[in-house]
């Protein structure tokens, strides 16, 4: 009952904006001339209430709880970026692809000038050359141990040397095959850094004269590009695990940003994270966005609302509830006279978190069937008798 006090008297406070329902300036309402309402009531002939557009329904269990609401955040999908690392010590000479450039894979990124280049070459040259004679002498010794004119140890010592050799030799090609899969020059011990996706320049730290190293002589290395392609899209978002159950692979996703609030984005969810966050509570949910036309960008907040398997419980339009702090009511029809007065009574109601953007779950102070407006009760209360 004090609610309902609480309730009549902030709503009281918009009696100024209250329905004009009477015909004309100065014309009192048979409303006005009978009995008066009580309080936490409003009388208002029923013509009134046509004209002012007053809407009545009742109220029904209705399936709510279809739409989960959840923030989250776009990200690069994971295999659709590459981060570009020197694999040779050296100086950057020139910069061929520049911050927002569109590459190809294969497309020139940048020129190292490196001795690694030289290195390697040496390198391969002298393990064919150790190659050939550990294999000459592993070979003569085997002639001479089958022809038992020498140790068995030398000829396993032979042995052992060329398959050393034939190890190193292995290793030199495979660092050659490394260095020149970057189009590497030895004359002029140039590495060219190509991209390895398609994609556009994102991140560049290289700069013309700068000093990197190389990922293979043991220390730190530096980024130099990065390069990413934005046409396919992640959305990134937490779930609670007491929502966990009713999210489903292959659901439907709506994303909305800030940057564009009339566009909505389609996607689906693909990935249903495995574990739970220890500290959160949450889990990781992922959806796949298509952005060919480029209007999303990575790391942009998003609000996703993902469509789950809803419930039945008895619910109201949001546009019907009035609330005042923490209190909430909806005005319920409870009557119509003679005289062609229709009765209307503000009652407080408890309402569920859960539920869309249109609908809103009642746990309690109403029943299925009773008549509520559903739109019009700010005109209602401007005529509620205190």
């Amino acid at each position: 009952m004090k609610k309902t006090r609480v309730l009549l008297m902030l709503l009281a406070l918009a009696g100024t904006t209250a329905l004009l329902l009477a015909a004309g300036c100065g014309t009192r309402s048979k409303a006005d001339d009978g009995p008066q309402a009580p309080a936490g009531e409003a009388w208002i002939l029923e013509k009134q209430v046509t004209e002012a557009g007053i809407t009545i329904a009742p109220a029904a269990e209705q399936e709510v709880g279809t739409e989960l609401v959840l923030p989250g955040r776009l990200t690069f999908d994971d295999q659709r970026v590459t981060h570009v690392f020197s694999p040779v010590t050296g100086r950057v000479t020139s910069m061929v692809a520049s911050l927002g450039q569109h590459v190809k894979k294969g497309d020139p990124l940048a020129i190292i000038e490196s001795p690694d280049l030289g290195s390697a070459v040496s390198d391969l040259a002298k393990a064919k050359a150790d190659l050939e004679a550990a294999e000459r002498d592993y070979r003569r010794q085997k002639e001479l141990w089958e022809a038992h004119a020498a140790a068995e140890r030398d000829f396993e010592a032979a042995q052992v040397r060329f398959r050393q050799a034939k190890a190193e030799l292995e290793r030199a090609e495979k660092k050659a095959q490394l260095l020149n899969a970057g189009s590497g020059d030895p004359v002029t011990q140039g590495y060219t850094l190509r991209s390895r996706i398609d994609g556009e320049v994102i991140a560049r730290m290289a700069n013309p004269g700068m000093e990197v190293q190389g990922q293979y002589s043991g220390g730190n290395a530096v980024e130099l590009y990065t390069i990413g392609a934005s046409d396919h899209l992640w959305a990134l978002a937490d779930v609670y695990e007491t929502d966990l159950p009713r999210v489903r692979r292959g659901a439907s996703v709506t994303v909305r940003v800030v940057t564009w609030p009339d566009r909505q984005f389609e996607g689906t969810v693909d990935w249903v994270a495995g574990a739970v966050d220890p500290v959160a509570r949450t889990t990781k949910v992922r959806c796949v966005l298509e952005n060919r036309d480029g209007l999303l960008k990575p790391e942009m907040y998003a609000t996703m609302t993902v469509k789950v398997s809803g419930r039945k419980a008895l619910a109201v339009p949001r546009a019907a509830l009035f609330r005042m702090g923490d209190a909430t009511a909806v005005f319920v029809r409870t009557g119509k006279n003679s005289d062609g007065i229709v009765k209307f009574a503000l009652r407080p109601v408890r309402t569920d978190a859960e539920g869309g953007a249109d609908l809103v779950p009642i746990l309690g102070g109403l029943a299925a069937g009773e008549e509520i407006v559903t739109s019009g009760g700010v005109l209602i209360a401007g005529k509620l008798s205190k």
